[in-house]
């Protein structure tokens, strides 16, 4: 195997913003697929709310750190195409991770049958909700399923791509954002 880091790494700032909102989505999307199929799993619907404006913030930080602080470049010799895809699927996460929070935001504030509740983040404060009507409570309920399998497929891709290219094409991109993979 070649020298695994042949280039710059990520901050540590970075890695720890990736991997932190990383095991928060996967968590979520597990949790918010699989609810209605998996019994025990509604359970963990407070906490899939609370873990959604957690995954907003930490996107909000994430974004910001990211706008100024460039990334380590591709390796050289990356196809044009897929740097263009590249790009593309990172700032669509960026995207989801701000789109899915709030679609979701949206449909638990609308209007319901019975009294309205503020989300509670963990059981430690509460989060006011949206002013929405029913409306844009639909619109976010229609709009947070659909973004949420979109979200599953580019996280699968975003995965197959790292793995391609770690053990296809041997290079750093996995281990410039990897903690543990490096020197």
């Amino acid at each position: 195997m070649t020298n695994r880091i042949d280039g710059e790494r990520y901050s540590r700032v970075a890695i720890v913003f990736h991997w932190t909102i990383a095991v928060l989505v996967v968590a979520n999307l597990i949790i918010g697929i699989g609810h209605d199929g998996i019994p025990a799993l509604r359970a963990l619907m407070g906490a899939h709310k609370a873990i959604g404006i957690t995954v907003l913030v930490l996107t909000a930080g994430r974004v910001a750190w990211r706008l100024t602080h460039r990334p380590p470049a591709l390796p050289a010799g990356t196809p044009a195409w897929e740097k263009g895809v590249a790009h593309a699927t990172h700032w669509t996460l960026y995207l989801l991770m701000v789109a899915m929070p709030l679609t979701g935001w949206m449909m638990v504030s609308g209007p319901g049958p019975g009294p309205q509740r503020p989300l509670s983040w963990f059981g430690l404060f509460d989060v006011p909700l949206l002013p929405v009507g029913s409306r844009a409570a639909d619109l976010g309920h229609d709009a947070h399923g659909l973004l949420g399998w979109l979200m599953l497929a580019l996280v699968v891709l975003h995965v197959a791509a790292a793995l391609r290219h770690h053990l296809l094409l041997r290079d750093s991109v996995l281990v410039r954002i990897a903690p543990v993979l490096g020197k």
